[in-house]
């Protein structure tokens, strides 16, 4: 019989929350080490970069991986390493501000100088003077919206109200945003360009219409943008906080891995459009940042002009290993994804202890290593298999029954999105364990039908073990 609390286990085991977002000390006995079997400490190696061998000197890197493969829960962790270290870190989840649909960099860099100023405006001690570039780019921005605002208000399309900005620099906006009322240019610098970019961003993410608009004011301005956030925001910021016993300022951007992989209307896909295209200018800010990109740039043929751009080679995270090159079960990588699973339950005993209640929660050993052997070292998908199997059973332990059941109905999902040429294309990858860089492939690991490993020799491929049993790859 168990003594687990089946409904506390359920909400543990949340595919969508990653760790040390928000309760620090249970999320501590949930995290699991993988570094050893990932083929080395990636966020020791983003860290020493910031903090070690650059840390005078502004720096750009690039994360990537599989969307749910624990990158979230990794730069938090970097950002609490960053912070320990003397570094002011600021964090951020992308897809919160911007339409991942369509994106232009002058979106990102706006959302940086959003980020920033909100943080740097909680700090007393930091007292940068006025930002008249900023707020003359958004006084500038308010005008020119206001009479699609105007018109949008009384045909009743957006459902918003107006955008004021007069010749005193008074910029307001009741936009039906909660809790931010009136913004004024004689109010704190830092607020005002951060509730100012808040409002004008907020409503051309809703409106592909004022999104057009905005960008034809900011394009052609983005190298000014560039130049007074650096000039206004982040070189003065950098300088007072290291009078103040900081090392300098480090921004995260998360989740821009999750940039829609459409076209532009002139036909460039957007994630080279953002990356290598306009890489440039997202290299250009005066501090350290670090941005996630998508997993399949690596496949492109434009990947060689991407780290030209960035001067750098993106770092990737990349699946468990379950298996080794040669096909034997990899006990390292599966000892830590039953530990993964356990610390949900049993956050407050030991491993060895741990491993004597599997059959608290499953109906046997043999049941927890098949999860953990279809999750393919995905950590989002063992989650999300688990959880799913949680509701399935409708209590514990679970039975390898109702698991098969939870695998059956990806697997059915999965192969339903697989076209022809691309089982021809998965049979290759099983064959060579290699995945080269044309379109067809970038699909393959966009749409996670493929997954990328690493040891001591480097990265290699496998098909993802929800769809090794499927009869087109027999």
């Amino acid at each position: 019989m168990t003594t687990v609390d089946v409904k506390a286990f359920f909400q543990a085991t949340n595919p969508g929350k990653a760790l040390f977002t928000d309760n620090q000390n249970i999320d501590q006995k949930y995290y699991i080490d993988f570094s050893s079997v990932r083929g080395g400490q990636i966020i020791e190696e983003l860290k020493d970069q910031i903090a070690f061998w650059s840390s005078d000197q502004p720096t750009c890197q690039l994360f990537t991986g599989h969307i749910g493969c624990g990158k979230s829960t990794e730069l938090w962790r970097l950002k609490e390493q960053l912070e320990t270290k003397g570094f002011h870190v600021v964090y951020f989840d992308s897809d919160k501000y911007l339409e991942m649909g369509d994106i232009d960099v002058t979106d990102i860099l706006l959302t940086i100088a959003r980020q920033v100023s909100e943080s740097l405006e909680k700090l007393e001690k930091l007292k940068l003077q006025e930002p008249k570039g900023l707020k003359g780019l958004l006084q500038g921005a308010a005008k020119l919206l206001q009479t699609d605002l105007e018109l949008s208000a009384e045909a009743n399309v957006f459902g918003i109200g107006k955008v004021s900005a007069n010749t005193e620099g008074t910029f307001s906006a009741e936009m039906g945003l909660p809790g931010i009322g009136e913004v004024k240019a004689d109010e704190k610098g830092l607020e005002f360009v951060a509730l100012g970019i808040g409002k004008i961003t907020a409503k051309a993410k809703d409106s592909p219409q004022l999104r057009s608009k905005l960008r034809e004011y900011l394009g052609p301005r983005t190298s000014s943008i560039i130049e007074t956030i650096n000039h206004e925001l982040l070189e003065p910021a950098n300088q007072q906080l290291k009078q103040y016993g900081k090392n300098g300022l480090v921004v995260i951007v998360d989740n821009l891995e999750k940039v829609d992989s459409s076209p532009k209307p002139w036909g460039r896909p957007q994630p080279e459009y953002l990356f290598v295209d306009r890489g440039e200018q997202l290299i250009s800010l005066r501090c350290h940042v670090i941005y996630t990109l998508p997993l399949a740039l690596r496949f492109s043929n434009d990947y060689g002009t991407l780290t030209q751009r960035f001067k750098t080679t993106p770092l990737v995270l990349p699946m468990v290993s379950i298996y080794l090159r040669d096909s034997q079960e990899c006990a390292e990588g599966m000892a830590l994804l039953r530990q993964l699973v356990l610390a949900r339950a049993f956050p407050d005993l030991g491993e060895q202890e741990r491993l004597e209640k599997i059959t608290e929660i499953f109906d046997s050993e043999e049941t927890l290593d098949h999860l953990c052997r279809m999750s393919g070292g995905h950590v989002r998908n063992v989650l999300r298999m688990l959880n799913d199997a949680i509701k399935k059973q409708k209590g514990l332990p679970i039975a390898r029954e109702n698991l098969d059941k939870v695998i059956q109905n990806l697997r059915n999902e999965r192969i339903l999105a697989v076209e022809d040429e691309e089982w021809e294309l998965l049979k290759k990858v099983v064959q060579t364990q290699k995945v080269t860089g044309d379109d067809g492939y970038q699909k393959l690991i966009r749409s996670m039908f493929v997954y990328e490993y690493r040891d001591d020799r480097g990265s290699w491929f496998d098909v993802n073990p929800i769809l090794k049993d499927a009869p087109e790859l027999q």
